[in-house]
């Protein structure tokens, strides 16, 4: 009884997800937005902000659109996994510095000249991103009860998680053969670009699993 009332328990509930990550997003749009007219209030690191500063004062917005989008994306395919979104790299570098630079680039600026914009804007993006990650989890490891490995990478930070793709792999290959040949092969792909293994690891072996689906007896 008491796990079902839990589950009701709209603190429970993966509905008020997406409304926490608009919340969220909201108010660091809102903090890029201040940051454009004032010059002050963003939300992430001061030589994240530089990268954005140098895009508003030479007008080329592509290495903080970049690095911003790159984040952003890398952190929506990893929050379903591990369970935990990376608000640093998804709400405060994706939203805050990648979706701005990006509108930036292409003349749109009604969204961070005005503040009523801007929260409507981030609010919409981060329900949108909230409700991609539910999705994402409820058709991968939310439909079984293994995660495919993805557990060692709870509270593994940036520095860290670069040296669990091995640990990854293994997993992997433990939970299945095609969820561990993706995963290895996803390692692979990206060792060749020179990139941390880990998130390859991750993205094939969520690939593999989903059109090979782990079948719990």
């Amino acid at each position: 009884m008491e796990n079902i009332n839990k589950k009701n328990n709209i603190w429970f509930s993966e509905r008020i997800f997406p409304i926490f990550t608009a919340l969220l997003s909201a108010g660091v749009f809102a903090g890029t937005h201040m940051y454009y007219i004032y010059h002050i209030g963003a939300f992430n690191e001061i030589a994240i902000v530089a990268m954005l500063q140098a895009g508003i004062a030479g007008g080329s917005f592509g290495a903080a659109a970049a690095f911003g989008a790159s984040f952003l994306f890398a952190r929506i395919l990893e929050g379903p996994l591990v369970g935990i979104l990376d608000i640093g790299g998804s709400i405060m570098t994706g939203v805050g510095i990648g979706i701005p630079a990006i509108l930036l680039s292409m003349g749109i600026t009604g969204p961070i000249v005005s503040f009523p914009l801007a929260l409507l804007t981030g609010g919409v993006i981060g329900l949108v991103i909230g409700c991609i990650i539910i999705l994402i989890r409820k058709y991968t490891v939310a439909s079984s009860n293994s995660t495919f490995g993805a557990d060692i990478m709870m509270g593994a930070g940036n520095a860290s998680g670069r040296y669990l793709g091995p640990m990854i792999v293994i997993a992997a290959a433990m939970a299945s053969i095609p969820v561990g040949l993706g995963s290895t092969i996803g390692a692979a792909i990206f060792y060749a670009w020179k990139k941390p293994i880990a998130g390859g690891a991750i993205i094939g072996a969520m690939l593999m699993g989903a059109l090979f689906p782990i079948i719990i007896k």
